[in-house]
């Protein structure tokens, strides 16, 4: 279930800082996700790809992208996200955009 949204302009007044800057590093924070983690669920990967996970399930079932099952736990390692971009950019970079 879903949690309320704090009242935000109460948090910036408490923190003494501008409600509007508190909400742009709220935004910021969800958006850039953990990146420490070594190894992603397919949801965190396919989201920091931009893509759903039906297509990323698609890209690990061709072996396209490494995954590695970890007892029931599907992981794709965060290096390979990089990898499988740089693949792709690769494959399809026609050296300009239209």
């Amino acid at each position: 279930m879903p949690q309320p949204e704090p009242p935000i302009s109460q948090i910036a007044q408490l923190l003494d800082v501008p409600e509007d800057a508190l909400r742009t590093l709220m935004v910021e924070r969800r958006s850039a996700g953990d990146t420490t983690l070594v190894a992603l669920t397919v949801t965190e990967a396919a989201r920091r790809i931009g893509i759903g996970r039906t297509k990323l399930y698609e890209y690990v079932s061709s072996g396209e992208i490494a995954s590695v099952k970890i007892g029931s736990l599907r992981r794709i390692p965060a290096e390979a996200v990089n990898d499988f971009l740089a693949r792709r950019l690769s494959a399809t970079d026609f050296g300009a955009a239209a």
